[in-house]
């Protein structure tokens, strides 16, 4: 299943967009390029996604953030084999988040090249990635920082 999605990234955007935890948090991939560098998430504005400050919920934006360079990653450099884990992320509230908010996801070719060079002999790597979420003014709203666990799986190492 998994190398079907990843053979089709329009496929795999609407398999994402019912996924339940984003489907029911109200978090939409509107966006992912063919080559699996690039990424739109948008995150709706509805009444059980806001706080008691009538803002988006917080957990709400880091959950947009969540899954997606992991799966850009997946994308490039192949699932069958890496290993990629979400190790660590940070999340710094800016302004409030108000109406639907969108952070884009984007791979460089150097960060990529980076990578696998790092874990052409076996070794993890520990790539990060800041990702800016914005209202539909452009008003940055949070900076969510991700670090990744990267590492070829033990048959090619």
């Amino acid at each position: 299943m998994k190398a079907f999605l990843f053979r089709y990234p329009n496929l795999f955007r609407r398999v994402m967009n019912l996924w339940p935890p984003l489907f029911f948090s109200g978090i939409k991939l509107v966006t992912i390029s063919s080559d699996f560098r690039s990424a739109r998430v948008d995150l709706k504005w509805r009444p059980w996604t806001k706080n008691i400050n009538a803002s988006q919920y917080g957990g709400s934006l880091f959950s947009m953030t969540d899954p997606y360079y992991a799966l850009l990653l997946f994308g490039c450099l192949g699932y069958e084999r890496y290993i990629i884990w979400d190790k660590s992320a940070d999340i710094d509230f800016i302004s409030p988040g108000i109406g639907r908010l969108t952070a884009e996801f984007h791979l460089e070719d150097e960060q990529l090249h980076q990578i696998r060079e790092m874990t052409a002999e076996g070794d993890k790597c520990f790539p990060e990635f800041v990702v800016y979420i914005r209202d539909q003014q452009g008003t940055l709203v949070a900076k969510v920082t991700r670090r990744l666990y990267v590492r070829l799986h033990a048959k090619h190492r």
